[in-house]
């Protein structure tokens, strides 16, 4: 999302903190309520052209917004109004504002209840049990299964552990992938924590584990090289022969020895 649809979403949220905030804990609430609008812009492609048309005035696509969600919180209804009113470089980026925004105010529930700290490490936790089980990683995207069996695979997944915060999400993840992985979902939602916290994740995978020296040099180098706090989170994956790939944000630094290895072959290939 780039240009003037980052705008607007930018507004909406310095407009919505303020009611995160006011809402304590109840923003959850006001979270599950825009993933339903959310649901309603993804099964209707005429939907989100005529809520994100400039020549069709702002007040009547506020009203046609607000009949979608009759039983929802009126500050929810106000959220979307604005949304709707506001200008979008394409109609997706419309639900993508949408999402990301429900998704704050989930955090900001466990926030509010000084618990965001913990969603993070739980969905850190979920993302690194994971990371050896392939067919249960598809399952909970395949679109072939429907979203409550999804739901199923990742309720017994967390054996009715975690936060309120933390199964909104990642139930959430798994019912309505919106064309992305479950464990990329999971790590859009590390971000956004991670910017509620002002800090930046890294994701390190590593064949063994890194000593607390070895983690104090990595986050030293990626604090100076991105200019800003980093939460360092590590997966052990034995496959990984050597060397350490290190994810922040869009940038990948591989050091694998598989990496390598699949660089010399692309060179011997040119």
């Amino acid at each position: 999302m780039r240009g003037t649809s980052r705008a607007s979403l930018q507004s909406a949220r310095d407009r919505f903190e303020p009611v995160l905030t006011a809402a304590g804990v109840g923003a959850l609430t006001l979270g599950q309520e825009l993933f339903a609008f959310v649901d309603a812009l993804d099964s209707s492609a005429s939907l989100r052209r005529t809520l994100t048309d400039p020549s069709v005035d702002a007040d009547a696509k506020g009203a046609l917004a607000a009949r979608l969600l009759t039983a929802a919180d009126p500050r929810t209804v106000e959220l979307v109004r604005d949304l709707v009113g506001a200008r979008w470089s394409t109609d997706g980026d419309l639900g993508d504002a949408a999402e990301e925004l429900a998704f704050h105010a989930v955090l900001a529930s466990a926030e509010n209840d000084g618990g965001l700290q913990k969603v993070e490490e739980e969905l850190f936790r979920i993302t690194r049990a994971l990371a050896g089980q392939r067919e249960l990683r598809r399952g909970l995207y395949e679109p072939r299964i429907r979203a409550a069996g999804r739901v199923a695979l990742v309720d017994g997944l967390l054996g009715g552990q975690g936060t309120a915060a933390t199964q909104v999400v990642a139930r959430r993840a798994a019912a309505a992938p919106r064309g992305r992985r479950y464990v990329a979902t999971l790590g859009y939602v590390g971000d956004l924590v991670a910017d509620r916290r002002s800090r930046q994740v890294a994701t390190v995978t590593s064949a063994t584990d890194l000593s607390p020296a070895q983690r104090d040099r990595l986050l030293d180098v990626l604090a100076a090289t991105y200019g800003r706090a980093i939460q360092l989170n590590v997966i052990v994956a034995p496959d990984v022969v050597g060397g350490l790939r290190v994810q922040v944000g869009p940038d990948v630094i591989d050091s694998t020895v598989f990496a390598r290895l699949a660089d010399a072959r692309r060179q011997l290939a040119s």
